[in-house]
């Protein structure tokens, strides 16, 4: 039987300068270097949890701005699902780190997701990174990704097998008639 996720949140934690920093944290147990997250208490709110973790675990009390996405992963058999905010820390260090966590380093993006131990967090730093400094005003927003051209896709559409082009045709299909539901208010 599969198990609940492990319910967890974080932060994304710049602080402005030239250049911006991001930080990044060392675990004590597994001497990994990792982004600032944890898991929910009972009753807390994701973004409430994400407060409170980035504090334990960067000493430096944070604002929390918008939210920039959600990681999901595996770890100790169970998926992980956490959610990210970009935080912005001013001043100095305000309270100590919490026992767990062995050290905290303020880096440039480059040098946060080059330092990160885990692969699925420098992929995820890699493409939300960018977005977090834009947010802040640290950095030019990113290009969007080239969209396709309506004869683009009827070029690729020309390649499929029969079989394909009917399982396309029917996901459309499909597809059109949710939309349809959706807007008539019977989903």
């Amino acid at each position: 039987m599969a198990r609940a996720p492990v319910m967890a949140a974080g932060g994304i934690v710049l602080r402005r300068g030239a250049p911006p920093l991001v930080a990044v944290v060392r675990q004590r147990k597994r001497n990994e270097w990792v982004l600032p997250k944890g898991k929910l208490d009972d009753g807390e709110t994701p973004k409430e949890a994400a407060h409170r973790e980035v504090l334990e675990e960067t000493g430096h009390d944070v604002a929390i701005h918008e939210f920039l996405g959600t990681l999901v992963y595996q770890s100790g058999g169970r998926s992980k699902v956490v959610h990210f905010w970009r935080m912005e820390a001013e001043g100095g260090q305000v309270r100590k780190l919490m026992n767990d966590i062995k050290a905290v380093d303020w880096l440039t993006l480059d040098d946060a997701i080059a330092r990160l131990s885990r692969e699925y967090e420098r992929a995820f730093l890699t493409q939300i990174g960018p977005i977090a400094l834009a947010a802040a005003g640290l950095a030019p927003s990113p290009a969007p990704a080239p969209s396709l051209a309506a004869d683009d896709i009827d070029a690729a559409l020309q390649t499929l097998t029969p079989a394909e082009a009917a399982s396309v045709e029917e996901l459309r299909h499909g597809l059109l008639q949710k939309v349809k539901a959706w807007l008539r208010g019977e989903a």
